[in-house]
């Protein structure tokens, strides 16, 4: 990104929500150095900085910018599926600022040195805020804990073993007991590996398609054991990606007992179920695998009172060469940061959840969760600001997808909501056409 000083910026005629501040009211946004000047109500009568570029939002949304927890980027070592110039660039066109990096390289970033490689690279080449997450075990082999300090001190902003549970709990309990010492935060994928063994949700939808089930207890037993461990250490712990209602039970009484403990759910599996697999569509093959609709439906309702924190893209680029085999040997993921937005939306239109705590999910929760001054409208915040039309049709064509992987289980889908700015440290790094 680029070093010099943006000019001043103003966003007039917009709606502003700021869910930090429990704020939905028309007015502007005031932008000077790369930092919020006013935001609200109180914005749209203060004129502009001298030289200030305006923006008539006509009456869009002025939001902050997203912040997505759980991204996957091919560099190093599979940039010809994703880098973090490609990534960025898609973030930026769905209105996410802010990306975290899971450690999930060639190689696994568990090293100081592969973290600042993460940041150069990020400064040199990305459109967005890059902060990488670094390995929780050494190799993610969930045997030998990684050098957590010296890793937080090169710039990790979390510790996770990516899309791989820690098998051994007295691993867990240890890594949990260190880093609470750092005031680190443990992002861990809860699905246990000896019983996640199958392809897709266990039950009769596998069964008919002739395949093996992932049962939904391989995920509430790791999230059980892991909240004891969490009691035990005193660590600071989210759950990545919940996706069933027991699950979500599980953390909601981990809560209830005072622990240190958020939770994160896919976008995925708030929109999509398992019968959206159709006739073994591997674009919808994920991890954790999508569930039935009675768990989609429960997944919706912790997000909306609060007991699921974070909502991500899960984003995780694949190419025609880990997707295009039979269903049981394809690789697991897809990709969503061009589309978290816009189907995210989907759950507002359908009157599923409020806008403001929708946005919440994407913009304070996770900022607060990983100590961000992002993801919020308050002055002197940096300037990270998405402008977007929640009406706007549009479908996403593949030839359109800015990823350079195309594994999206939302190709040709139709959505209503669409980015129409994106801002960065209050420079524009993306305008709809």
């Amino acid at each position: 990104m680029a070093s010099d000083s943006p000019k001043p910026l103003v966003l007039s005629n917009a709606r502003v929500i700021d869910p930090a501040r429990d704020l939905d009211a028309p007015g502007s946004v005031i932008i000077a150095d790369g930092t919020i000047l006013a935001a609200g109500p109180e914005a749209a009568n203060q004129g502009a900085p001298y030289g200030a570029e305006i923006i008539d939002c006509a009456g869009a949304i002025a939001a902050p910018g997203l912040i997505d927890m759980c991204v996957s980027v091919g560099e190093p070592g599979a940039e010809h599926r994703e880098t973090l110039a490609s990534a960025s660039d898609a973030a930026a066109a769905g209105g996410v600022t802010t990306i975290c990096t899971m450690p999930e390289t060639d190689p696994v970033i568990d090293d100081p040195a592969l973290v600042d490689f993460i940041l150069r690279r990020a400064r040199d080449t990305a459109s967005v805020n890059v902060h990488p997450i670094a390995a929780l075990t050494k190799g993610l082999e969930g045997q030998e804990m990684t050098e957590i300090g010296l890793l937080q001190e090169a710039g990790a902003i979390a510790f996770s073993n990516g899309h791989k549970s820690v098998r051994n709990a007295q691993t867990m309990r240890r890594i949990l007991t260190y880093a609470r010492d750092f005031d680190a935060l443990i992002v861990h994928h809860t699905e246990d590996p000896d019983l996640a063994g199958g392809s897709m949700n266990a039950g009769l939808n596998a069964s008919w398609k002739g395949l093996s089930g992932i049962p939904r207890e391989a995920e509430v037993i790791m999230i059980e054991r892991d909240l004891r461990l969490v009691g035990m250490a005193k660590g600071k712990y989210h759950a990545n990606l919940i996706s069933t209602s027991d699950s979500a039970e599980a953390i909601r009484i981990g809560k209830d007992r005072g622990l240190n403990v958020t939770a994160g759910v896919s976008i995925n599996h708030l929109t999509q179920n398992e019968n959206d697999i159709g006739p073994y569509r591997t674009f919808f093959k994920m991890s954790p695998p999508l569930r039935n609709e009675d768990d989609r439906k429960a997944m919706i309702a912790a997000l909306a009172d609060g007991t699921i924190d974070i909502l991500v893209s899960n984003h995780d680029p694949q190419d025609v060469e880990t997707k295009r085999h039979p269903w049981a040997e394809a690789e697991d993921g897809a990709i969503g940061l061009e589309t978290l937005l816009a189907a995210a939306l989907r759950l507002y239109h359908s009157g599923d959840i409020e806008l403001l705590p929708l946005l919440a999910c994407m913009t304070c929760r996770p900022a607060d969760r990983l100590g961000l001054e992002t993801g919020r409208l308050t002055t002197g915040a940096p300037a990270d600001v998405v402008v977007f039309d929640p009406d706007r049709p549009w479908v996403l064509e593949k030839s359109a997808i800015r990823s350079r992987s195309k594994n999206s289980p939302f190709e040709d889908a139709r959505f209503s909501g669409r980015v129409l700015h994106t801002i960065v440290a209050g420079r524009p790094v993306y305008t709809y056409a």
